[in-house]
C-alpha cells in the first residue's frame, strides 16, 4: 500500500491577518459527521507559540476556517502552545487529545466537545512524563477505553476506565533498525476498525533524520497484538513544502478519513 498525494495540495495555508496562525498551519486531526468534514488544526504564531484552529469542508478539499482558534493557551502548561491534536468520537461526545507545551515540558492532554467547536478541558492524562503523540480508540476494548502514545522511541498501548487514570502500559511496536523507522516511531491518526482488524497510520524516523509515513494492522479485540506491519513506508517527503520548512524532509499525520472507492476499495487518506 503506498498513498497518492491530491493534485491541489496544500489544502490550508496561513493567512497573515491571523496573528495566531500567521507562520504555520500543518498536522490536521479530521473526522466526518453530519456530512461534513471537520478539522481540528495545529495553528502557528510567529512567535512560536501553537492553538488549534476549526476548518469544516463539505468534501475534504476546499475548507472553510474559523478566524479565531478554538484552543489557545490557557494554563501554566500550555504557555509554549497546544501541539498535534488528534480526534475522536464515541457516542455523542468527540474528544481531543494534544500536547501541551510549556516549561513543565510535553504532556498529553485531552478535551471534550459536543459541537466541535466549544472545548471543555479534562486535563493532563499522563502526568509526569514527557509523551505525545497520543491518540485514542474509537471505542472502547474490552469494556475499557485505550489509549496509543510514545515513550521514546516505541509506541506504547494503555487503558482506562474513565479517560483519566490509565494503566497497563505496554510497549506495542518498536523502531527497525537498518531501516526507514530506525531512529523512533509514534502514531498518526486514531485506529481505524475493519473486518481484519485496527488499521493503524504511524510516522517513523530513521538514521537519515526523515519523517515517513508507515502502516499496520492490531488486533481487534487485543490492539497489543501487531499482526501485520508494512515493510516500506506508505508515505514520504517529495515535494518541495515537504523537504523545506522549520523542520525539512517531513511528512507527518494526525488524522484520517475511510472513504470507499467505487464500493470495492478501501484508501485511507492522512491529513
Amino acid at each position: 500500500m503506498k498513498l497518492q498525494r491530491y493534485n491541489k495540495n496544500p489544502i490550508l495555508k496561513p493567512r497573515i491577518e491571523h496573528p495566531w496562525e500567521a507562520r504555520a498551519v500543518f498536522n490536521g486531526a479530521v473526522v466526518h459527521h453530519n456530512g461534513l468534514f471537520h478539522m481540528l488544526y495545529r495553528a502557528v504564531a510567529p512567535n512560536l507559540v501553537s492553538s488549534i484552529g476549526y476548518a469544516v469542508s463539505q468534501d475534504g478539499f476546499d475548507w472553510l476556517k474559523l478566524d479565531r482558534p478554538v484552543l489557545e493557551p490557557a494554563n501554566e502548561f500550555e504557555t509554549n502552545g497546544l501541539e498535534d491534536p488528534r480526534i475522536i468520537r464515541i457516542d455523542d461526545t468527540f474528544y481531543l487529545t494534544y500536547t501541551a507545551y510549556s516549561v513543565h515540558g510535553m504532556r498529553v492532554s485531552l478535551a471534550a466537545s459536543s459541537n466541535l467547536i466549544t472545548w471543555e478541558r479534562l486535563g493532563i492524562i499522563l502526568p509526569d512524563e514527557d509523551n505525545k503523540d497520543a491518540v485514542l480508540f474509537p471505542e472502547k476494548i474490552q469494556g475499557r477505553y485505550a489509549l496509543l502514545h510514545r515513550r521514546l522511541p516505541d509506541i506504547w498501548l494503555a487503558f482506562s476506565e474513565d479517560l483519566l487514570h490509565w494503566t497497563d502500559h505496554r510497549v506495542i511496536m518498536r523502531p527497525r533498525p537498518g531501516t526507514w523507522e530506525a531512529l523512533r516511531i509514534g502514531v498518526a491518526g486514531p485506529p481505524v476498525k475493519t473486518d481484519q482488524g485496527w488499521l493503524f497510520v504511524y510516522h517513523g524516523v530513521g538514521a537519515d533524520k526523515v519523517y515517513r509515513l508507515g502502516a499496520a494492522l492490531l488486533d481487534l479485540n487485543d490492539p497489543a497484538v501487531v499482526l501485520k506491519r508494512q515493510k516500506e513506508p506508505i508515505l514520504g517527503p517529495e515535494e518541495e513544502w515537504e523537504r523545506r520548512g522549520d523542520v525539512p524532509n517531513v511528512v507527518f499525520s494526525c488524522g484520517q478519513v475511510m472513504s470507499r472507492i467505487l464500493s470495492t476499495s478501501t484508501t485511507v487518506v492522512p491529513t
